[in-house]
């Protein structure tokens, strides 16, 4: 073969390769399942323009019940400047009468993984967060033993703040179930020295909790 055939060859060579490195795609191609590929559904916690209140993320609908929920919320979220459900809170009772040894020590690890990181592990506000004022948050979180403001209220009231948020604190309705969140209740009383006894097994032996 010819030199200057190979050369022909060659440039031939490049110029392909060169139209084929492009970044210009002249046509989209095939996608197996473009349903997935290409998603139409909203981010878990995008803007939504579907809901009225413009969330992706929503709770069961009202005056229904999850399943498997044993403590559906029978209060409703009060209306930005309003407190009305706030307050009417108070009246409602903890379920979680009490909490055997190994419940407990369940509640305590499910509180130092959602509040302990806030509220400290000894409940005294000075968690991580924190940090004796050398941590990332500016503003010490709530004290919850030793403040007689949160040893004075309701368990109702902590269930709403825990279930919707309150001021800085977002809502833990997504990471613990209405259970969870009154056993943690039940646990902070606890600490706090407002439930004095909790059942030790399941032969209903009492102990008493320091």
């Amino acid at each position: 073969m010819k030199r200057s055939t190979l050369v022909f060859l060659g440039m031939i060579a490049l110029v392909v390769i060169a139209a084929s490195c492009s970044d210009v795609k002249r046509t989209p191609g095939k996608v197996y399942m473009p349903d997935m590929a290409y998603s139409r559904a909203y981010e878990t916690y995008s803007t939504n323009p579907v809901f009225a209140d413009g969330r992706t993320s929503q709770g069961p609908v009202a005056g229904t019940v999850k399943r498997g929920d044993d403590f559906p919320v029978h209060i409703q979220q009060d209306a930005v400047g309003d407190t009305a459900n706030y307050y009417a809170s108070r009246q409602m009772p903890n379920p979680i009468a009490s909490l055997s040894e190994t419940e407990l020590k369940e509640t305590e690890r499910l509180y130092l993984i959602n509040c302990g990181i806030c509220h400290g592990a000894k409940l005294d506000g000075n968690g991580p967060l924190w940090n004796n004022g050398d941590g990332p948050y500016p503003s010490k979180p709530a004290t919850l033993v030793g403040d007689a403001k949160y040893e004075s209220m309701p368990e109702g009231q902590m269930f709403y703040s825990l279930t919707f948020g309150k001021n800085l604190m977002g809502s833990y309705a997504s990471q613990l179930s209405a259970k969870q969140r009154w056993q943690v209740i039940h646990y902070i009383k606890v600490k706090q020295g407002k439930i004095k006894t909790a059942a030790a097994s399941n032969d209903s032996t009492a102990v008493a909790m320091k």
